[in-house]
């Protein structure tokens, strides 16, 4: 399962982890062009000048805040997938990554199998957690007992679109509407899920399964 033509970037300052993963990544998950950095300014010194596709962040590097290191990437290099990398899971710092753009959230003692699984589906387009992730976001659900609303098929995409971490003029580019339009669509989303923002809806539609 060769990934041919496309880069897939682990950083993290400890470098036998991040060498570490890189060889496990090609050996088990067919990745072919797996790079590591060990520190943020040089993988975005990397990525100015090259395309990258997915990128495992660790967010708490020596040299920067993988949390706003993820707005970085996403605004020079809009397509390319962020997933954060931690040895813990906080719900707020996960809240933050996917509404800073990240298309996911693992832990760096996902076992191979899965972290694999979670690179391929956030390829695919998807929001991602590894289970264990998933399993603190569990423990606070933002609204137990609650019966979800109905998405119209515009709603639908909507969401696909604002998991794929694509901002409201992106958005609205590709939809062929109005910004307005589409700040309108994302305004009723927020009231339809009674949450506060963008990363909450995410997390709670993922978390249904609604994406």
């Amino acid at each position: 399962m060769a990934e041919n033509g496309k880069i897939l970037a682990v950083v993290d300052d400890h470098p036998i982890l991040a060498d570490g993963l890189r060889s496990l990544l090609m050996e088990h998950g067919g990745f072919e062009d797996v790079r590591s950095f060990n520190s943020g300014k040089d993988f975005m010194q990397f990525l100015a000048a090259n395309a990258v596709d997915t990128v495992l962040l660790d967010i708490a590097l020596q040299d920067a805040n993988g949390v706003e290191l993820c707005r970085e990437i996403k605004l020079l290099s809009p397509g390319t997938i962020v997933l954060g990398l931690s040895s813990q899971a906080e719900r707020g710092v996960v809240l933050q990554m996917i509404s800073n753009g990240a298309g996911g959230y693992v832990l760096k003692s996902t076992a191979t199998g899965e972290l694999i699984e979670c690179i391929r589906e956030a390829q695919a387009g998807c929001v991602v957690f590894c289970s264990d992730v998933k399993r603190v976001l569990a423990k606070a659900p933002a609204h137990p007992q609650r019966t979800l609303p109905s998405l119209t098929n515009r709603e639908k995409q909507m969401l696909q679109l604002l998991s794929e971490g694509k901002t409201t003029p992106m958005i609205a580019a590709e939809l062929h509407l109005s910004r307005l339009t589409i700040d309108t669509y994302r305004k009723n989303l927020l009231q339809k899920f009674e949450v506060k923002n963008v990363a909450e809806l995410l997390v709670l539609v993922v978390r249904e399964g609604l994406l």
